[in-house]
């Protein structure tokens, strides 16, 4: 309760239709947009994803080149964490490709799995290239933790040298195929971090509001976002991403537990600036 919460908004994704969740932005104009209100709401981390004009997800580095050029001229101070999970079924060459741009942080899916009625792939020697790619450039991995397994496969790889402290666990729950977000899932992963480790969770659709609430009183950080979660109370959808941010970095202040500014979250994370 003492370290600053940091709060982190994937604003897109790569599942998520305009369909669905009118409020969802694509271009990257709408992104910065969507990035300077999230920032402005209590932010400090924008997950991204980026998509062509027509809604398709993209890896192409000019797209993601676009989008954090727009951020970064409306919130310079943000932290922009790229994606390189992609779309489930893109090959893992095309997911490393916006590392090229040496952002300050990129998910790294550490394991396989059965993702909806899809799988995402993550060889293990893919896994240790990408996790060498992002110390090479400099990049700070958020490790993606979908279920137990996952956790003790970060292990080994620490042991083995591949991953450097201080380590950064996000545990992602509710995706059919991991764990779900049940609380008993949550309290059971946290049991398992020794030490020194910061961690987030990203409950997913109805999983994200409770588990939020639970990461902030036990000390851990929290994302949010229309990535995740298009509703904000059951049946009604959120109005932007940003009305989900507010809505946690409220509860956070009602409980005694400061929000970080992107500077404390570079500080807790080890960014390398």
């Amino acid at each position: 309760m003492n370290e600053p919460l940091i709060l982190t908004c994937a604003i897109t994704g790569a599942e998520t239709t305009r369909e669905r969740q009118p409020a969802l932005p694509i271009t990257p104009v709408e992104q910065a947009i969507a990035a300077e209100e999230a920032v402005r709401a209590g932010a400090s981390v924008i997950h991204l994803h980026v998509r062509e004009d027509d809604g398709r997800p993209s890896q192409r580095l000019e797209r993601f080149e676009e989008s954090i050029r727009a951020i970064k001229a409306r919130v310079p101070d943000v932290i922009i964490q790229i994606s390189t999970g992609g779309a489930v079924g893109e090959p893992i060459e095309n997911r490393a490709r916006p590392l090229q741009l040496k952002p300050e942080m990129a998910s790294l899916n550490v394991g396989t799995m059965n993702f909806g009625d899809d799988v995402f792939w993550n060889h293990p020697k893919e896994v240790r290239a990408l996790a060498k790619k992002m110390s090479d450039a400099g990049v700070k991995p958020e490790l993606e933790i979908y279920e137990a397994g996952m956790l003790e496969q970060v292990f080994r790889l620490k042991k083995e040298g591949v991953l450097e402290d201080p380590l950064n666990v996000q545990f992602v729950l509710g995706v059919p195929g991991g764990m779900s977000g049940d609380l008993r899932n949550l309290m059971h992963l946290v049991s398992l971090l020794p030490s020194g480790i910061h961690w987030g969770v990203a409950g997913i659709g109805r999983y994200q509001l409770p588990l939020a609430l639970h990461a902030v009183i036990l000390g851990g950080h929290v994302r949010v976002g229309l990535e995740d979660n298009i509703f904000y109370h059951k049946g009604v959808l959120a109005k932007s991403n940003a009305e989900l941010v507010a809505r946690v970095a409220r509860v956070a202040g009602e409980v005694g537990r400061p929000v970080a500014s992107c500077a404390e979250a570079r500080a807790i994370l080890g960014i390398r600036n």
